[in-house]
């Protein structure tokens, strides 16, 4: 017999680790290829860990609560050998221990597959530099990183943070109400952790939104002003990708395919989905695309293939009532256009020298300034800005 590894998949670009939160089968049960046997979560979403084959789960190793890096066995599905062959998960001649670990039930071996894991991103990587063995040691207990001692008073040479500073840091925080943070906020402040490892700018412009509005009420599927700043930021995007590309070593990485996220608020975190290819749909096209991805989100239910390969992210903060903010990219993306809330105000016409009301929203592009300079941004900006004021060619 022959077990094969249950591991955590690849849940996205940018995802190195997801916390387990339901096992749906016990130990010993009888599962098909492809159903259900885990649900985790990361900060993107809800997603689920699937059979890789049919047979019997009989064991788990992973624990509710616990998060796992991408590629760790979670638990094992029991086959037969010759079935084993046939889904090309062992090899016909591997049959030796050097292949495979054997455990023995009576005088039946049973060996297990051991898969090869490459981790696409490092998993709880530091922010900080200069700390002793020690306090790294007892930071790794607990679970804690660099940034989380930014609060510190080091007492140590040159404002050096030393064990005892850490420890009476501890001892202070357990007098304070104190309640776990759930997993998606954890997985969020680590994205932005890695976020802030490079060098951010943001640029801002008021845009007019009357044309927008007017396009908007004559339409019989009515789009929100974030899929047309959407749609309007993947046709300039698509005009000149180099902007939304990555730096990696001396080289820019064009992205392959114009796919946008855009930013959804869901219990205790943001998800954010993808449109793929956004820019080669019209925008009632992707009307009913875009709802059906809003509902998943807030189910947390969006699949792995719903979340991954974006290259930039739209968000709208003015849903909140804000009319500017500095919102961060995710750390595989290089460009975040945020729009703030529509306000009514006096515009001076030239024309017919009067103020007239406008509805003015300030929009914000927060990019990685290694990749692009002010410059840059701010003609993409503008380029938006063209698309938006001629919705009807969006």
């Amino acid at each position: 017999m022959f077990q094969i590894p249950v591991t955590m998949p690849q849940l996205g670009e940018s995802i190195a680790e997801a916390t387990v939160v339901g096992i749906l089968y016990p130990e010993g049960a009888s599962v098909e290829a492809d159903c259900s046997l885990m649900e985790v979560e990361t900060h993107k979403a809800s997603m689920e860990v699937t059979a890789p084959c049919s047979g019997n789960f009989v064991k788990i190793t992973a624990q509710v609560g616990q998060s796992y890096p991408v590629g760790s066995v979670l638990g094992y599905v029991q086959v037969s050998e010759p079935e084993a062959q046939r889904l090309g998960m062992v090899d016909k001649t591997a049959t030796s221990s050097s292949s495979a670990t054997k455990r023995y039930s009576g005088n039946t071996p049973t060996k297990r597959v051991v898969p090869t894991v490459r981790l696409p991103v490092p998993v709880q990587t530091g922010g900080a530099s200069y700390l002793s063995p020690r306090i790294k040691a007892r930071m790794n207990e607990l679970g804690l990183h660099a940034a989380d001692l930014a609060g510190i008073a080091g007492s140590g040479a040159a404002g050096r943070v030393t064990i005892r500073d850490l420890e009476r840091f501890l001892v202070d925080l357990e007098r304070n109400q104190i309640t776990p943070a759930s997993p998606m906020r954890i997985a969020v402040a680590d994205a932005m952790r890695r976020s802030w490892t490079r060098p951010l700018a943001t640029v801002v412009l008021p845009i007019v939104l009357d044309p927008l509005l007017t396009h908007r009420k004559k339409q019989q599927e009515k789009p929100g002003p974030t899929l047309y700043a959407l749609r309007a930021l993947a046709l300039a995007l698509s005009e000149n990708s180099a902007v939304a590309g990555r730096l990696i070593g001396h080289h820019i990485i064009h992205p392959p395919a114009i796919n946008i996220g855009f930013a959804v608020e869901a219990e205790d975190g943001v998800l954010v989905p993808v449109i793929h290819n956004a820019d080669r749909y019209r925008l009632m096209n992707l009307v009913g695309r875009y709802r059906h991805l809003v509902d998943l989100a807030q189910q947390r239910r969006l699949p792995a293939k719903e979340t991954s390969g974006s290259i930039a992210t739209v968000t709208n903060y003015g849903v909140f009532g804000l009319t500017l903010a500095t919102p961060i990219p995710l750390p595989e993306q290089t460009l975040l256009l945020g729009m703030g809330m529509g306000r009514i105000c006096p515009t001076w016409n030239a024309k017919t020298r009067e103020w007239l009301p406008e509805t003015l929203s300030e929009f914000t592009l927060s990019f990685d300034h290694r990749v692009l300079d002010g410059g840059a941004a701010s003609r993409l900006l503008r380029r938006v800005e063209e698309l938006l004021l001629k919705p009807e060619i969006i």
